[in-house]
């Protein structure tokens, strides 16, 4: 009984490892068209206006891109945890995961979201997001200082709820657009949401089941 649960156990953790490696490398893809530099090419090819008369746009834009994928793979790999057998990598992607979130990634994209396509319902959602996702990441941070590390732990998995809405949000886009052909900007406005809420709530459901 116990071989079998442990072989399930493990067929689990090779599918949740196959599948964020999947999901990276399309996210590797989308952040590598950004290499070299350029300011018209992708997502940019629609924001020419923030581009074109806020300088610092594309600041703002470049380190939320390349800091976010770098916070994917930390995220994962401190999550991960001794079931996996890299216990020994948790402490210092945790570090990393963090200080990306609350120094880099997290005020990016906040500021992004100010300018987010979509009009008001889309700005408000990607602001909340960035906002709920430098919250949840620095309380992660302040249990883990008090040693509160169930606390800390439960905290981690809100915040990489969060960041997971970079993938989430894609997949959204995809299921709403084949099933119900709405317009760019309203499918915007809906995937703004659903991107990053089905991910917290599900998050909240298995905390409370105490299965995280």
């Amino acid at each position: 009984m116990l071989s079998a649960q442990r072989s399930k156990s493990n067929i689990l953790q090779i599918l949740l490892i196959l599948g964020f490696g999947y999901f990276f490398w399309l996210m590797l893809n989308i952040t590598l068209e950004y290499i070299p530099l350029k300011p018209d090419v992708s997502f940019l090819m629609i924001k020419q206006t923030e581009v074109t008369q806020r300088p610092e746009y594309l600041y703002f834009f470049y380190v939320h891109v390349y800091t976010s994928i770098f916070v994917l793979l930390s995220g994962f790999l401190a999550i991960l945890r001794k079931d996996f057998g890299i216990k020994k990598f948790h402490r210092n992607a945790g570090k990393v995961y963090i200080f990306l979130i609350l120094i880099l990634a997290a005020p990016s994209g906040i500021y992004m979201g100010i300018f987010a396509n979509g009009g008001l319902y889309s700005k408000i959602s990607f602001v909340l997001l960035g906002g709920f996702w430098w919250l949840s990441t620095f309380k992660a941070y302040r249990m883990a200082r008090q040693k509160k590390f169930a606390a800390h732990k439960q905290w981690m998995w809100r915040s990489f709820a969060f960041t997971l809405s970079a993938i989430t949000l894609r997949m959204w886009k995809v299921i709403l657009v084949c099933t119900f052909h709405p317009g760019p900007m309203e499918a915007y406005q809906i995937i703004a949401w659903l991107g990053w809420i089905p991910n917290i709530m599900l998050v909240e459901y298995l905390i409370a089941k105490k299965y995280l």
